[in-house]
């Protein structure tokens, strides 16, 4: 079969199973089974596939067509324009979630310019991200902040080995810490700059909204916070108010749906801010602790 002939079957069929995206799940198991890029892929359109490619990425499609994420079949995930290894023992790191590194780095940019002795960041900040997954969080501002001393906590054992592994292999193993805990539960950590978290968020009452593929394969809890979709937040939120130092600054990942009640569990902290992602959704809020 040549190549062209396997992708337009594969999203043929891939559409009428209604995949979502099914051009470029087809093109990304493609890549995946024949370890090239996206450009060879229209260079080729005459290349035979050997039985054996032809075999792995029917493997492959059958997997995606009964719902697992094309990144779960590859394992791989690019954020913040490194290659992540990914697994169902993680989240699948989105786009939206880029936001969270922006704010940091603006408001990392936004106290330089207004340092003093009594109130300013140090030379180099300290960092927190509260359920790191797969470590894309922690290892993007290991990459945008050098001088910065990072932390990274998960309670789950096999995620933390993902973010162990990422970190290897982006030599960022000796930058980061990482450390097996409920949120901040036993942490010796005080006087933080930032505390960042993209936590589960999903109320249980929403389930039927989420996407299929969400439900059945990526980690449940890494998605559901319980019944309204706040509850992990408000146990963070005084854990949070112990850790930084006065005006540090917590950064979270939400939702639309619960922007609203995030800001009333925040009500005693200052300068507080919900940013939309580029859809206009409420994606990130952050807080400064009272100084």
């Amino acid at each position: 079969m040549l190549l062209k002939q396997a992708l337009t079957s594969a999203i043929t069929h891939l559409t009428a199973d209604d995949i979502p995206s099914p051009r470029l799940s087809a093109e990304l198991l493609l890549m995946f089974t024949l370890n090239v890029d996206r450009a060879y892929l229209f260079a080729h359109p005459e290349r035979e596939l050997t039985l054996q490619e032809q075999t792995r990425y029917e493997s492959a499609l059958s997997e995606r067509r009964r719902g697992v994420p094309a990144q779960y079949i590859t394992g791989h995930q690019e954020f913040w324009g490194m290659d992540l290894i990914v697994s169902p023992a993680v989240l699948i790191p989105r786009p939206e979630t880029e936001h969270v590194i922006e704010t940091v780095l603006d408001l990392r940019t936004s106290d330089l310019k207004l340092q003093t002795s009594a109130s300013g960041f140090a030379s180099d900040v300290r960092i927190l991200d509260v359920g790191t997954g797969s470590g894309c969080i922690a290892l993007a501002l290991a990459k945008e902040l050098p001088g910065a001393e990072i932390h990274a906590s998960d309670l789950s054992a096999a995620a933390l080995e993902i973010a162990q592994a990422n970190a290897a292999r982006h030599q960022f193993e000796k930058r980061i810490a990482f450390h097996q805990a409920d949120l901040l539960d036993g942490l010796n950590l005080a006087g933080l700059d930032f505390i960042v978290s993209n936590p589960p968020y999903v109320g249980e009452s929403e389930e039927d909204q989420v996407q299929l593929d969400v439900r059945k394969f990526e980690p449940r809890n890494a998605v559901f916070a319980g019944h309204t979709g706040v509850e992990i937040i408000a146990r963070l939120l005084p854990q949070a108010q112990l850790a930084l130092r006065p005006g540090g600054w917590l950064i979270l990942e939400i939702s639309g749906s619960i922007a609203d009640p995030v800001k009333r569990l925040l009500d005693a902290w200052e300068e507080i801010r919900v940013i939309p992602d580029l859809q206009g959704i409420p994606r990130v809020a952050r807080a400064r602790r009272p100084r």
